[in-house]
C-alpha cells in the first residue's frame, strides 16, 4: 500500500467520508476522557460539513489520503493570527490527524503530515503546533520524527 496512495486536497464530494473520519476521531479522544473532550450530536454530518468549509478557506489545508479511489485519512490545519491569550506569533496549527485503522502502518500518516507542513509552510508559517492526547504515543512517535518537541502541557480540573 505505501505506493498505492494519493495525496489531495479535500473536495466537497468527500464530505460524508470526512465526516465519518473525523467522527472516529472525535469519538477517540472522547473514550480517552469523555470529560476534556465532547461528543457532539451528530458528529458526522457537523465535522464533515465543517471541513468541506474550511477547506475552501485560503489560509486553511484540508487534505486527504485515497488508496484506490477510497478516502482513508484526512488532515486538517490553519495558518493561525498572533494569540496574545497562548503568547504565541502566527502560526500554523494542525487540528487534525486521522488515517482509518485499516490503512495505518503504511506511511499514509506520513505522508499526510509531510505535505500539511509543506502546505502550512507554503502560506509563511515559521512555526507550526499542535496538541496530542496524553497517552496517544504513535502519535507522538510520529510528530517527534518529523521535529515536534512538546512545549506545553495542558491540564484539566473537573468541579465536584
Amino acid at each position: 500500500m505505501k505506493d498505492s496512495f494519493v495525496i489531495r486536497p479535500a473536495e466537497p464530494q468527500d464530505r460524508e467520508v470526512l465526516g465519518e473520519l473525523a467522527a472516529q476521531l472525535v469519538r477517540f479522544h472522547h473514550a480517552i476522557d469523555s470529560h476534556r473532550f465532547m461528543l457532539p450530536d451528530r458528529v458526522e454530518a457537523g465535522y464533515g460539513r465543517w471541513l468541506v468549509q474550511q477547506a475552501k478557506d485560503a489560509d486553511c489545508v484540508v487534505l486527504v489520503a485515497e488508496v484506490g479511489g477510497a478516502v482513508v485519512g484526512y488532515t486538517y490545519a490553519c495558518k493561525e493570527p498572533r494569540n496574545w491569550n497562548d503568547l504565541i506569533d502566527e502560526h500554523g496549527k494542525l487540528h487534525d490527524i486521522f488515517v482509518h485503522p485499516d490503512a495505518r502502518r503504511h506511511g499514509v500518516a506520513r505522508a499526510l503530515l509531510d505535505a500539511t507542513l509543506r502546505r502550512l509552510e507554503g502560506l509563511g508559517c515559521e512555526r507550526i503546533v499542535l496538541a496530542t492526547a496524553i497517552g496517544n504515543d504513535a502519535a507522538q512517535r510520529l510528530f517527534a520524527s518529523f521535529g515536534f518537541e512538546p512545549t506545553m502541557v495542558e491540564m484539566t480540573r473537573r468541579s465536584g
